[in-house]
């Protein structure tokens, strides 16, 4: 670590005020890291103010009135900069909707008294990065009609005066509102569970049967020289990890009793496979014990299931849209991101307070929002130092400022809140009902709580979304054989395809100890019912934006647009965030993933 401060310093002195710095912040672990190191230098920094001060004993400290007489009109705050600030001179710009606990102001400049609580407000590691916003990934950069410019990104901060265009109002459908606000959980018997994963071998079962491609489906409990094909889920022998050598499938009730017979997968170049994964294994059970697969479908065909009735609701409305609202359909501009959304050293919540910045210089259709919003992990929160309830903190510091932003922007701005299992205000179950909140009656249709998972249109571009971790969930999980001379593995992109071959947003089985699955309430709600035009699947993987083929082996290859927005906020740095213009298909659609 090389730096003016640091250079000044004897290595004893520089141990001594990590040690102080470390004891202070409560850091954990012996090993320093990189994400330590803005903060340790701003530590450092202000050491050497206070030696300063105390060696130069006539050195003039200035007070608010010097401040007022040194800035002078630059005071004045309707100039609607929007963000965290760089350096104390940009505090004092700060637009109304971005305080949440200060009543609004218009074309009013602070007195010494309130320009002085400004200035006191401590200047934080994030506040103090240099670059506010760079692009990390540019997706189908051909298409630059509505990208970003990486020179577009390092001036937004500083643009004041050049506004976008205001934007048409976006229509919205809420597909499905379960389970129900205020709806009772922790009863989830032992038969809810095992009713819920047959009726999932059974739905599997019915589709590959309707499909016509594979023949009857067949018991693979039962000895038989003849090739046959059956459904079942993938399973392990034991408690440990699944392997090649401890899969097993297991059939429903009504074919095989629920019996599970032995898969064996030597004669397979490659597979993809994951314990409560729904395939379907075409091969011999000579002698009724181990069923030798010769091939492996992993997905469901494009088939419509008399079993997914919202399937079938949604193809009969698309069939039914008039043909003038056809025309100017699939075109949407929106900003993906996923929390948490306050670093790690405060709950200033900097980082949503400079997406909203961005938000109102890009004007999007639509804002989506992914929790955990007050982060059940946050150290202040895990460790009880917080001085107000978590509701509190929810309704002051988002909330508060979501209404703030769509009164700026006006009725065309829409936001969507999606809740997380790791919201420390708000139930612990999955699936999770949508937030119960009240809002002014001025922008009640501007904010939609959805529940986790949800899905939904938006100018009918359809998009399902859910905020459990899955994709981290089923690397843990997932075993694969690559074919030899593979060159390079899209894994994150598998990932992501298992989503939609299995058409269920969490279908992993045994659960992972982290998630709270009620199989009670709603099941049907964590079916995926068509293939949505955008998947979001928020991770703390690496942040991605793939065009994911779903070939159902009938002819027809439906493209979805899987997005992994990130995490707003890392450490005590900024994260990544996800901005989007979806036109007609994928490969009119171009994005970027934004590091803040």
């Amino acid at each position: 670590m090389t730096n003016k401060f640091s250079k000044n310093l004897s290595p004893s002195d520089l141990v001594s005020n990590w040690e102080i710095y470390y004891l202070n912040r409560q850091l954990n672990g012996f090993k320093v890291e990189s994400a330590h190191m803005d903060g340790f230098l701003s530590h450092l920094q202000n050491e050497m103010n206070q030696k300063i001060i105390k060696e130069e004993n006539h050195l003039h400290v200035y007070s608010s009135n010097d401040v007022e007489m040194l800035l002078g009109d630059d005071l004045d705050t309707s100039r609607g900069v929007l963000g965290t600030p760089n350096n104390h001179h940009e505090r004092l710009h700060v637009d109304s909707y971005n305080s949440a606990s200060t009543p609004r102001t218009n074309d009013k400049v602070p007195s010494s008294k309130d320009a002085n609580d400004i200035i006191n407000i401590p200047i934080t590691p994030f506040g103090q990065r240099i670059n506010k916003f760079t692009s990390q990934f540019v997706f189908n950069s051909q298409n630059v009609e509505n990208s970003i410019k990486n020179e577009e990104l390092e001036n937004v901060e500083d643009d004041v005066i050049r506004r976008v265009q205001p934007t048409e109002r976006c229509n919205l459908l809420v597909h499905c509102l379960q389970p129900q606000s205020g709806c009772r959980f922790m009863y989830d018997p032992t038969e809810d569970r095992f009713n819920y994963l047959d009726n999932r071998i059974r739905k599997h079962a019915n589709v590959f049967a309707t499909s016509g491609l594979y023949g009857k489906i067949t018991d693979p409990t039962l000895a038989s020289q003849n090739n046959i094909f059956a459904v079942g889920m993938v399973c392990c022998d034991g408690e440990g990890r699944l392997n090649e050598k401890s899969i097993l499938l297991q059939g429903s009730s009504m074919q095989s009793g629920g019996q599970r017979v032995r898969v064996d997968l030597q004669k397979l170049a490659y597979f993809s496979l994951f314990p409560g994964q729904m395939i379907g294994v075409e091969g011999h059970n000579p002698s009724g014990h181990c069923l030798i697969a010769s091939k492996v479908v992993d997905y469901l065909p494009n088939s419509l299931d008399p079993d997914f009735p919202l399937a079938k609701k949604l193809a009969m409305d698309q069939d039914h849209q008039p043909c003038s609202s056809t025309n100017k359909s699939q075109s949407l501009s929106l900003l993906i991101a996923s929390g948490p959304f306050t670093t790690t050293d405060n709950l200033l919540f900097e980082p949503l307070t400079e997406l909203l910045a961005y938000a109102s210089r890009r004007q999007p259709q639509l804002v989506i929002l992914m929790g955990p919003f007050i982060d059940s992990d946050h150290p202040e929160i895990k460790r009880g130092t917080v001085d107000r309830v978590f509701d509190e903190i929810f309704h002051v510091e988002i909330l508060s400022k979501l209404c703030d932003y769509t009164k700026y922007m006006g009725s065309a701005a829409r936001v969507i809140l999606l809740p997380s299992i790791r919201d420390a205000h708000y139930d612990f179950v999955f699936p999770q009902p949508a937030f119960d909140i009240h809002l002014p009656d001025d922008i009640i249709h501007q904010i939609t709580c959805l529940p986790n998972p949800g899905f939904f249109s938006a100018n009918e571009v359809t998009i399902g979304c859910c905020t459990i971790d899955i994709l981290k969930q089923l690397s843990g999980e997932e075993i694969s054989r690559i074919p030899t001379g593979t060159v390079s593995v899209d894994r994150l992109g598998r990932l992501a395809t298992h989503i939609l071959g299995q058409r269920s947003y969490y279908p992993l089985y045994p659960l992972s100890e982290s998630v709270p699955l009620d199989f009670s309430l709603a099941p049907e709600t964590l079916d995926i019912p068509v293939i949505p035009d955008l998947l979001i699947l928020p991770s703390d993987l690496a942040p991605f934006v793939k065009v994911l083929s779903h070939d159902g082996n009938d002819g027809e290859v439906m493209k979805c647009i899987c997005v992994n927005p990130g995490r707003l906020a890392k450490g005590i740095g900024g994260g990544t965030f996800v901005e989007l213009h979806y036109h007609n298909n994928p490969h009119k659609t171009n994005g970027s993933i934004i590091r803040i």
